[in-house]
Protein backbone atom coordinates (compact mmCIF):
# COMPACT_ATOMS: atom_id res chain seq x y z
CA UNK A 1 0.00 0.00 0.00
CA UNK A 2 0.85 3.67 -0.20
CA UNK A 3 0.93 6.02 2.21
CA UNK A 4 -2.27 7.40 1.96
CA UNK A 5 -4.05 3.66 2.27
CA UNK A 6 -1.99 2.63 4.90
CA UNK A 7 -3.17 6.03 7.16
CA UNK A 8 -6.45 4.72 5.96
CA UNK A 9 -6.12 1.47 7.21
CA UNK A 10 -4.32 2.36 10.37
CA UNK A 11 -7.44 5.16 10.95
CA UNK A 12 -10.00 2.31 10.28
CA UNK A 13 -8.02 0.05 13.34
CA UNK A 14 -6.92 -2.90 10.67
CA UNK A 15 -3.35 -2.68 12.48
CA UNK A 16 -4.83 -2.63 16.02
CA UNK A 17 -3.80 -6.23 17.24
CA UNK A 18 -0.13 -5.60 15.93
CA UNK A 19 -0.04 -1.90 17.92
CA UNK A 20 -1.81 -2.81 21.24
CA UNK A 21 1.18 -6.17 20.87
CA UNK A 22 3.87 -4.19 21.11
CA UNK A 23 2.59 -0.65 22.87
CA UNK A 24 -0.18 -2.19 24.93
CA UNK A 25 -4.27 -1.48 23.97
CA UNK A 26 -4.51 1.62 26.03
CA UNK A 27 -1.93 3.38 23.76
CA UNK A 28 -3.54 2.80 20.75
CA UNK A 29 -4.61 6.30 20.09
CA UNK A 30 -1.19 7.70 20.80
CA UNK A 31 0.67 4.92 18.31
CA UNK A 32 -1.98 5.43 16.13
CA UNK A 33 -1.70 9.13 15.47
CA UNK A 34 2.07 8.64 15.40
CA UNK A 35 2.41 6.38 12.65
CA UNK A 36 0.31 8.28 11.09
CA UNK A 37 2.70 11.66 11.36
CA UNK A 38 5.48 9.40 9.92
CA UNK A 39 3.77 7.79 7.16
CA UNK A 40 2.99 11.77 5.82
CA UNK A 41 6.22 12.61 6.98
CA UNK A 42 7.51 10.09 4.44
CA UNK A 43 5.32 11.29 1.62
CA UNK A 44 6.63 15.09 2.62
CA UNK A 45 10.27 13.87 2.31
CA UNK A 46 10.16 10.96 -0.99
CA UNK A 47 6.98 11.78 -2.64
CA UNK A 48 5.08 9.23 -4.80
CA UNK A 49 6.28 6.13 -3.32
CA UNK A 50 3.46 3.45 -4.94
CA UNK A 51 4.88 1.17 -1.48
CA UNK A 52 5.97 1.86 1.37
CA UNK A 53 6.35 -0.33 4.49
CA UNK A 54 7.03 -0.04 8.06
CA UNK A 55 9.35 -1.44 10.77
CA UNK A 56 9.78 -1.13 14.47
CA UNK A 57 12.84 -2.18 16.92
CA UNK A 58 12.46 -1.65 20.74
CA UNK A 59 14.90 -0.22 23.70
CA UNK A 60 15.57 -2.63 26.32
CA UNK A 61 15.95 -2.82 29.75
CA UNK A 62 18.76 -4.09 31.70
CA UNK A 63 17.71 -6.00 35.07
CA UNK A 64 20.45 -7.82 35.86
CA UNK A 65 23.93 -8.67 35.06
CA UNK A 66 25.12 -4.95 34.70
CA UNK A 67 28.56 -4.98 32.80
CA UNK A 68 28.80 -8.96 32.37
CA UNK A 69 28.37 -9.44 28.81
CA UNK A 70 31.54 -7.88 27.96
CA UNK A 71 32.99 -10.67 29.88
CA UNK A 72 30.95 -13.05 28.43
CA UNK A 73 28.57 -13.27 31.04
CA UNK A 74 24.94 -13.67 31.46
CA UNK A 75 22.17 -11.59 31.15
CA UNK A 76 18.74 -10.36 32.14
CA UNK A 77 16.70 -8.15 29.87
CA UNK A 78 13.66 -7.41 28.32
CA UNK A 79 12.61 -5.38 25.36
CA UNK A 80 10.25 -2.36 26.28
CA UNK A 81 7.65 -0.47 24.62
CA UNK A 82 9.92 2.68 23.45
CA UNK A 83 11.27 2.08 20.24
CA UNK A 84 12.41 3.11 16.90
CA UNK A 85 10.13 3.42 13.58
CA UNK A 86 11.43 3.78 10.15
CA UNK A 87 8.49 4.24 7.27
CA UNK A 88 10.59 2.57 4.03
CA UNK A 89 10.53 2.84 0.39
CA UNK A 90 12.62 0.65 -1.52
CA UNK A 91 14.27 1.08 -4.97
CA UNK A 92 17.24 -0.24 -6.78
CA UNK A 93 19.42 2.94 -7.19
CA UNK A 94 22.09 1.25 -5.38
CA UNK A 95 21.53 3.89 -2.25
CA UNK A 96 20.21 4.20 1.13
CA UNK A 97 18.92 7.69 1.91
CA UNK A 98 17.57 8.33 5.49
CA UNK A 99 16.52 10.95 7.66
CA UNK A 100 15.94 10.63 11.29
CA UNK A 101 13.56 12.60 13.35
CA UNK A 102 15.62 16.01 14.25
CA UNK A 103 18.84 14.73 12.30
CA UNK A 104 20.33 15.58 8.98
CA UNK A 105 19.16 13.19 6.44
CA UNK A 106 21.89 10.58 5.42
CA UNK A 107 22.65 9.26 2.39
CA UNK A 108 25.10 5.89 2.02
CA UNK A 109 26.46 4.35 -1.24
CA UNK A 110 25.92 0.69 -1.17
CA UNK A 111 29.09 0.38 -3.25
CA UNK A 112 31.39 2.65 -0.46
CA UNK A 113 30.94 -0.16 2.54
CA UNK A 114 33.87 0.57 4.06
CA UNK A 115 34.94 2.50 7.44
CA UNK A 116 35.79 5.83 8.27
CA UNK A 117 36.99 7.01 11.06
CA UNK A 118 35.06 10.42 10.23
CA UNK A 119 32.22 8.81 10.52
CA UNK A 120 32.80 8.15 14.38
CA UNK A 121 29.53 8.65 16.31
CA UNK A 122 27.17 9.10 13.49
CA UNK A 123 24.45 7.75 11.87
CA UNK A 124 25.73 7.19 8.58
CA UNK A 125 28.37 4.97 10.35
CA UNK A 126 26.06 2.91 11.91
CA UNK A 127 23.77 2.62 8.56
CA UNK A 128 26.90 2.15 6.42
CA UNK A 129 28.11 -0.70 9.04
CA UNK A 130 25.22 -2.43 9.41
CA UNK A 131 24.87 -2.57 5.38
CA UNK A 132 28.52 -4.14 5.68
CA UNK A 133 28.19 -6.58 7.55
CA UNK A 134 25.25 -8.25 5.62
CA UNK A 135 27.58 -7.70 2.58
CA UNK A 136 29.89 -9.86 4.50
CA UNK A 137 28.02 -12.88 5.53
CA UNK A 138 27.27 -13.10 1.96
CA UNK A 139 23.59 -11.32 2.44
CA UNK A 140 21.63 -9.01 -0.30
CA UNK A 141 21.55 -5.71 0.01
CA UNK A 142 19.60 -2.89 -1.71
CA UNK A 143 18.68 0.62 -1.50
CA UNK A 144 16.03 2.41 0.30
CA UNK A 145 14.17 5.50 1.55
CA UNK A 146 13.09 5.76 4.86
CA UNK A 147 11.82 8.02 7.78
CA UNK A 148 12.42 7.16 10.88
CA UNK A 149 10.98 8.42 14.47
CA UNK A 150 12.16 7.23 17.86
CA UNK A 151 10.94 7.76 21.38
CA UNK A 152 13.89 5.79 22.73
CA UNK A 153 15.59 8.08 25.01
CA UNK A 154 19.32 8.70 24.30
CA UNK A 155 22.11 8.38 26.71
CA UNK A 156 19.35 6.57 28.93
CA UNK A 157 20.90 3.37 29.15
CA UNK A 158 17.79 2.19 27.24
CA UNK A 159 19.90 1.38 24.12
CA UNK A 160 18.76 3.59 21.52
CA UNK A 161 21.92 3.33 19.16
CA UNK A 162 20.99 -0.73 19.18
CA UNK A 163 17.52 0.01 18.44
CA UNK A 164 18.43 1.83 15.62
CA UNK A 165 21.02 -0.53 13.78
CA UNK A 166 18.73 -4.00 14.34
CA UNK A 167 15.59 -1.12 12.49
CA UNK A 168 18.07 -1.09 9.73
CA UNK A 169 18.94 -4.46 10.03
CA UNK A 170 15.19 -5.74 10.31
CA UNK A 171 14.85 -3.66 7.08
CA UNK A 172 17.24 -5.24 4.78
CA UNK A 173 16.80 -8.97 6.47
CA UNK A 174 13.03 -8.93 5.56
CA UNK A 175 13.00 -7.37 2.03
CA UNK A 176 16.35 -8.56 0.48
CA UNK A 177 17.04 -11.83 2.47
CA UNK A 178 12.46 -12.77 3.50
CA UNK A 179 14.25 -12.90 7.05
CA UNK A 180 17.21 -15.47 6.25
CA UNK A 181 19.93 -13.85 8.37
CA UNK A 182 17.72 -14.43 11.63
CA UNK A 183 17.62 -11.95 14.77
CA UNK A 184 20.43 -13.62 16.35
CA UNK A 185 23.23 -13.17 13.45
CA UNK A 186 21.14 -8.93 13.10
CA UNK A 187 22.23 -8.50 16.95
CA UNK A 188 25.54 -9.64 16.08
CA UNK A 189 26.06 -6.93 12.77
CA UNK A 190 24.53 -4.68 15.18
CA UNK A 191 27.21 -5.09 17.85
CA UNK A 192 29.59 -4.54 14.92
CA UNK A 193 28.34 -1.39 13.19
CA UNK A 194 28.54 -0.18 16.71
CA UNK A 195 32.34 -1.50 17.56
CA UNK A 196 33.75 -0.71 13.98
CA UNK A 197 31.87 1.78 12.07
CA UNK A 198 30.37 3.94 14.98
CA UNK A 199 33.28 3.75 17.40
CA UNK A 200 32.17 2.77 20.45
CA UNK A 201 33.32 -1.00 22.18
CA UNK A 202 29.82 -2.48 23.79
CA UNK A 203 28.91 -5.85 24.29
CA UNK A 204 25.94 -8.05 22.34
CA UNK A 205 23.06 -8.17 25.23
CA UNK A 206 21.80 -4.54 23.88
CA UNK A 207 21.29 -5.44 20.29
CA UNK A 208 20.24 -9.13 21.05
CA UNK A 209 17.37 -7.83 23.21
CA UNK A 210 16.49 -5.49 20.76
CA UNK A 211 16.68 -8.18 18.24
CA UNK A 212 14.94 -11.08 19.85
CA UNK A 213 12.37 -9.26 22.10
CA UNK A 214 10.31 -9.79 24.99
CA UNK A 215 12.16 -11.18 28.66
CA UNK A 216 15.18 -12.69 27.69
CA UNK A 217 17.96 -14.91 29.39
CA UNK A 218 21.27 -14.65 27.21
CA UNK A 219 24.39 -16.51 27.98
CA UNK A 220 27.39 -15.06 26.31
CA UNK A 221 29.82 -18.10 27.23
CA UNK A 222 30.21 -18.69 23.28
CA UNK A 223 29.16 -15.27 21.43
CA UNK A 224 29.31 -17.01 18.43
CA UNK A 225 26.23 -19.19 19.49
CA UNK A 226 24.95 -17.48 22.65
CA UNK A 227 22.23 -19.41 24.72
CA UNK A 228 19.01 -16.82 24.39
CA UNK A 229 15.72 -18.64 26.77
CA UNK A 230 12.73 -16.26 26.46
CA UNK A 231 10.61 -16.27 29.58
CA UNK A 232 7.21 -14.34 30.56
CA UNK A 233 6.59 -12.11 33.72
CA UNK A 234 3.22 -10.26 34.15
CA UNK A 235 4.30 -7.53 36.11
CA UNK A 236 0.83 -6.43 35.48
CA UNK A 237 -1.23 -8.84 37.08
CA UNK A 238 0.86 -8.98 39.91
CA UNK A 239 0.25 -4.94 40.61
CA UNK A 240 3.65 -3.82 39.72
CA UNK A 241 5.18 -1.14 37.75
CA UNK A 242 8.57 -0.79 35.54
CA UNK A 243 9.34 2.55 35.94
CA UNK A 244 12.96 4.21 34.65
CA UNK A 245 14.01 7.90 35.46
CA UNK A 246 15.67 10.10 33.21
CA UNK A 247 18.61 11.98 35.83
CA UNK A 248 18.86 14.04 32.40
CA UNK A 249 22.80 14.00 33.37
CA UNK A 250 25.31 15.16 30.80
CA UNK A 251 26.97 11.98 29.05
CA UNK A 252 29.52 14.23 27.43
CA UNK A 253 33.08 13.38 28.48
CA UNK A 254 32.20 9.72 30.09
CA UNK A 255 33.67 8.04 27.11
CA UNK A 256 36.50 6.83 29.85
CA UNK A 257 34.55 6.04 32.47
CA UNK A 258 32.58 3.62 30.43
CA UNK A 259 36.06 2.31 28.43
CA UNK A 260 37.54 1.67 31.89
CA UNK A 261 34.92 -0.81 33.04
CA UNK A 262 35.90 -3.59 30.66
CA UNK A 263 39.09 -2.87 29.94
CA UNK A 264 40.01 -3.22 33.82
CA UNK A 265 38.13 -6.48 34.21
CA UNK A 266 39.70 -7.56 31.37
CA UNK A 267 43.60 -6.31 33.34
CA UNK A 268 42.22 -8.91 35.96
CA UNK A 269 41.53 -11.80 33.61
CA UNK A 270 45.03 -11.28 31.83
CA UNK A 271 46.65 -12.19 34.95
CA UNK A 272 45.40 -15.50 34.77
CA UNK A 273 46.30 -15.50 31.07
CA UNK A 274 42.59 -15.18 29.99
CA UNK A 275 41.13 -13.11 27.81
CA UNK A 276 37.97 -12.70 30.30
CA UNK A 277 36.40 -12.98 33.60
CA UNK A 278 34.25 -15.69 32.36
CA UNK A 279 37.09 -17.87 31.72
CA UNK A 280 38.75 -17.61 35.19
CA UNK A 281 36.99 -19.77 37.83
CA UNK A 282 35.90 -17.21 40.77
CA UNK A 283 37.32 -19.72 43.41
CA UNK A 284 41.00 -18.76 41.57
CA UNK A 285 39.58 -15.21 41.43
CA UNK A 286 39.03 -14.87 45.28
CA UNK A 287 41.96 -17.05 46.32
CA UNK A 288 44.39 -14.93 44.02
CA UNK A 289 43.51 -11.06 45.39
CA UNK A 290 46.29 -10.58 47.90
CA UNK A 291 48.94 -11.08 44.58
CA UNK A 292 46.63 -8.96 41.80
CA UNK A 293 47.12 -6.30 43.98
CA UNK A 294 50.12 -4.09 42.48
CA UNK A 295 49.55 -5.64 39.44
CA UNK A 296 45.99 -4.30 38.75
CA UNK A 297 44.43 -1.27 40.66
CA UNK A 298 41.74 -1.81 43.74
CA UNK A 299 39.16 -0.96 41.56
CA UNK A 300 40.12 -3.19 38.95
CA UNK A 301 39.60 -6.24 41.97
CA UNK A 302 36.39 -4.89 42.98
CA UNK A 303 35.02 -4.54 39.38
CA UNK A 304 35.91 -8.23 38.97
CA UNK A 305 34.37 -9.12 42.17
CA UNK A 306 31.00 -7.51 41.01
CA UNK A 307 31.37 -8.91 37.89
CA UNK A 308 31.32 -12.68 39.75
CA UNK A 309 28.04 -11.79 41.90
CA UNK A 310 26.10 -9.88 39.24
CA UNK A 311 27.12 -13.36 36.97
CA UNK A 312 25.71 -15.96 39.53
CA UNK A 313 22.53 -13.43 40.50
CA UNK A 314 21.24 -14.05 36.90
CA UNK A 315 20.04 -17.07 37.39
CA UNK A 316 18.72 -16.31 41.01
CA UNK A 317 16.64 -13.73 39.42
CA UNK A 318 15.32 -16.19 36.25
CA UNK A 319 14.34 -18.51 39.58
CA UNK A 320 12.42 -16.07 41.43
CA UNK A 321 10.60 -14.91 38.49
CA UNK A 322 9.76 -18.17 36.85
CA UNK A 323 7.84 -19.25 40.46
CA UNK A 324 6.44 -15.83 40.50
CA UNK A 325 8.59 -15.07 44.05
CA UNK A 326 8.78 -11.10 43.73
CA UNK A 327 9.93 -10.50 46.81
CA UNK A 328 12.26 -12.57 46.26
CA UNK A 329 13.38 -11.16 42.79
CA UNK A 330 13.21 -7.47 44.53
CA UNK A 331 15.63 -8.74 46.92
CA UNK A 332 18.05 -9.61 44.34
CA UNK A 333 17.52 -6.92 42.21
CA UNK A 334 18.72 -4.41 45.07
CA UNK A 335 21.65 -6.44 45.93
CA UNK A 336 22.46 -6.26 42.28
CA UNK A 337 22.08 -2.39 42.61
CA UNK A 338 24.48 -2.11 45.47
CA UNK A 339 26.87 -4.16 43.73
CA UNK A 340 26.93 -1.95 41.10
CA UNK A 341 27.27 1.34 43.06
CA UNK A 342 29.77 -0.28 45.84
CA UNK A 343 32.18 -2.39 43.74
CA UNK A 344 31.57 -1.98 40.42
CA UNK A 345 31.68 1.92 41.07
CA UNK A 346 29.29 3.06 38.36
CA UNK A 347 26.63 5.14 39.97
CA UNK A 348 28.65 9.07 39.15
CA UNK A 349 31.71 9.33 37.51
CA UNK A 350 34.99 10.24 39.67
CA UNK A 351 35.72 13.21 37.10
CA UNK A 352 32.51 14.96 38.67
CA UNK A 353 31.85 14.19 42.13
CA UNK A 354 29.73 17.07 42.51
CA UNK A 355 27.51 15.71 39.77
CA UNK A 356 25.58 12.65 41.38
CA UNK A 357 22.12 12.97 40.18
CA UNK A 358 22.07 8.75 39.85
CA UNK A 359 22.45 8.59 43.67
CA UNK A 360 20.10 11.15 45.01
CA UNK A 361 17.52 9.55 42.48
CA UNK A 362 18.28 6.09 43.79
CA UNK A 363 18.51 7.85 47.72
CA UNK A 364 14.98 9.17 47.25
CA UNK A 365 13.65 6.09 45.96
CA UNK A 366 14.33 4.08 48.77
CA UNK A 367 12.33 6.58 51.05
CA UNK A 368 9.33 6.35 48.86
CA UNK A 369 9.80 2.54 48.29
CA UNK A 370 10.24 1.85 52.04
CA UNK A 371 11.25 -1.74 51.59
CA UNK A 372 8.70 -2.57 49.09
CA UNK A 373 9.36 -3.12 44.74
CA UNK A 374 13.00 -2.33 44.07
CA UNK A 375 15.42 0.24 42.19
CA UNK A 376 19.15 -0.08 40.97
CA UNK A 377 20.88 2.27 38.86
CA UNK A 378 20.24 1.59 35.57
CA UNK A 379 22.69 0.25 31.98
CA UNK A 380 25.98 1.98 31.80
CA UNK A 381 25.45 3.85 34.69
CA UNK A 382 27.63 7.08 35.62
CA UNK A 383 24.61 9.47 34.60
CA UNK A 384 21.22 8.20 32.62
CA UNK A 385 18.78 6.58 34.43
CA UNK A 386 17.40 4.48 37.29
CA UNK A 387 15.42 1.64 37.03
CA UNK A 388 12.40 0.69 39.54
CA UNK A 389 9.93 -2.18 39.96
CA UNK A 390 7.15 -0.13 41.98
CA UNK A 391 3.65 -1.08 43.40
CA UNK A 392 0.86 0.44 41.52
CA UNK A 393 -0.55 2.00 44.39
CA UNK A 394 3.15 4.02 44.97
CA UNK A 395 3.49 4.61 41.22
CA UNK A 396 2.08 8.21 41.41
CA UNK A 397 3.42 9.47 44.39
CA UNK A 398 6.82 7.57 43.26
CA UNK A 399 7.00 9.64 40.06
CA UNK A 400 5.96 13.03 41.49
CA UNK A 401 9.19 12.55 43.97
CA UNK A 402 11.19 11.98 40.74
CA UNK A 403 9.76 14.80 38.84
CA UNK A 404 11.00 16.84 41.87
CA UNK A 405 14.45 16.43 41.29
CA UNK A 406 14.75 15.87 37.27
CA UNK A 407 11.85 17.82 35.68
CA UNK A 408 8.77 16.76 34.59
CA UNK A 409 8.07 14.07 32.02
CA UNK A 410 11.81 12.41 33.47
CA UNK A 411 9.62 9.38 34.91
CA UNK A 412 8.12 6.89 31.92
CA UNK A 413 5.71 3.41 33.29
CA UNK A 414 7.19 0.80 31.06
CA UNK A 415 5.91 -2.31 29.64
CA UNK A 416 7.50 -5.43 28.43
CA UNK A 417 6.96 -5.82 24.68
CA UNK A 418 6.96 -9.22 23.15
CA UNK A 419 8.68 -9.50 20.04
CA UNK A 420 11.55 -7.33 19.02
CA UNK A 421 12.87 -6.35 15.63
CA UNK A 422 10.00 -6.53 12.91
CA UNK A 423 7.70 -5.26 10.07
CA UNK A 424 4.67 -4.11 11.49
CA UNK A 425 2.78 -3.12 8.24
Amino acid sequence: MNSKDLIGKIAEGSFDEALANMYGREALTAQRERYSRALERFEELYPGSEEVRIFSAPGRTEVCGNHTDHQRGRVLAAAINLDAVAVVGFHEEGVIRLQSEGYQAELIDLKALQADEAEHGTTAALIRGMAAQFAELGCNIGGFNAYVTSDVLGGSGLSSSAAFEVLVGTILDEYYNDGRAGAVEIAKMGQLAENHYFGKKCGLMDQMVSSVGGFVFIDFADTRKPVIEKHTCDFAAAGISLCITDTKGSHADLTPDYVAVPSEMKAVAACFGKEVLREVPEQEFFAAIGSLRGKVSDRAILRAAHFYGDDARVAKEVEALDAADFQRFFDLVKESGNSSARWLQNVYSIKKPEEQGVSLGLMVSEKVLAGRGAYRVHGGGFAGTIQAFVPDELVEEYAAAMESLFGEGCCYRLKIRPVGGVRVM
